[in-house]
């Protein structure tokens, strides 16, 4: 089971790429802060300065993902990316 996720889990990864067209920023936010769940674990390191707006927005998202399990940041992002595709 956890092979066959991880592997749903590559193949979005890589099909996130390549999106016919690209999300808004929010959802950006949201692959990019469950991408990190489920590869990283929780959240690591101090929030960046003010200034680094990017920076900033995307620990923040990750941040909100905190204690969630790999498994199941793995199973939102790869609904996330089927239904970016319009499947």
């Amino acid at each position: 089971m956890a092979t066959d996720l991880k592997a749903s889990f590559e193949k979005a990864a890589a099909e996130s790429q390549s999106l016919a067209k690209r999300p808004d920023d929010q959802t950006l936010l949201q692959l990019y802060a469950l991408y990190k769940q489920a590869t990283s674990g929780d959240v690591k390191g101090s929030r960046p300065g003010g200034l680094d707006f990017v920076g900033r927005a995307k620990y923040d998202a990750w941040a909100k993902l905190k204690g969630q399990a790999k498994d199941t940041a793995m199973e939102s992002y790869v609904a996330l990316v089927q239904k970016l595709k319009g499947k």
